[in-house]
């Protein structure tokens, strides 16, 4: 019973996150070390019922990197199997920008890089939700959609240095915190131009919390969806969330 009241928690403060200024878009495993500077060698350039709840109206105005277009094309409850809700975000996370970890630079310190939190090259524009599940009182879930658009080739760089920073460290020791993170990365529904399926597990003594992803390239976009961080098994409702929300981006496009 602690840990399942644990569990909503840690999803209710992830979809406050979400649309507050929190500083993250999820509560996940890796987002111990999410604010940590990323060194680099190069120059930084409710319960469910019968009728679905509205869809919240998507704001005119945000923060810096927010966009009302691009938001009006994230999944709405709508497009998504009864129980879930959606919150739009108006505070986007910031990505890593040019900078790239060089060599030198310990696993330790790209946790968030790996566990695809945060991903290398600079978006023009960017949306965001919190995706909650409470249809089952014992099964609630939290997790995110965030949409990346880029000017240039900003999305396939993405997905390929993910691929490449997981290569690198697949298991990392967080001394700070004294947890172990294992990374893995696997081919992933097969939508849009490419896809991924990361793996992110944390180990904290005997606990075990995950948090995968779906990364789905469209042309110069990224569809993201992810767990925010659960027990093993919470990315179940991965692949239906990245089928709608590739649905949903697709639909509304000009």
């Amino acid at each position: 019973m602690f840990r399942m009241v644990l569990r909503r928690l840690v999803a209710v403060v992830a979809a406050v996150c979400m649309v507050t200024a929190c500083g993250s878009s999820t509560v996940h495993p890796a987002d111990r070390s999410a604010r940590e500077t990323i060194p680099s060698t190069t120059q930084a350039t409710g319960s469910a019922t019968a009728t679905k709840p509205a869809s919240p109206a998507v704001p005119a105005t945000g923060g810096s990197g927010y966009s009302a277009t691009l938001s009006a094309r994230l999944v709405t409850t709508d497009t998504l199997p009864p129980g879930f809700t959606v919150d739009i975000a108006t505070v986007m996370p910031s990505d890593a920008g040019d900078q790239r970890p060089g060599v030198d630079v310990s696993c330790s310190d790209m946790i968030p890089l790996l566990s695809a939190t945060r991903l290398t090259g600079t978006p023009s524009a960017m949306a965001a939700a919190t995706l909650s599940y409470d249809a089952d009182p014992d099964d609630f879930w939290v997790g995110n959609e965030v949409l990346r658009t880029y000017a240039d080739d900003g999305a396939r760089r993405a997905m390929t240095d993910l691929r490449t920073f997981i290569g690198r460290c697949p298991t990392v020791a967080s001394s700070r915190f004294g947890d172990m993170y294992r990374y893995a990365v696997a081919p992933g529904p097969q939508l849009g131009d490419d896809s991924i399926h990361v793996s992110c597990s944390m180990t904290s003594g005997s606990d075990t919390l995950e948090g995968d992803s779906i990364l789905v390239r469209i042309g110069t976009a990224l569809v993201v969806v992810q767990d925010s961080g659960s027990e093993p098994g919470g990315d179940k409702y991965l692949t239906q969330l990245a089928e709608a929300a590739v649905r949903r981006y697709q639909a509304t496009g000009s």
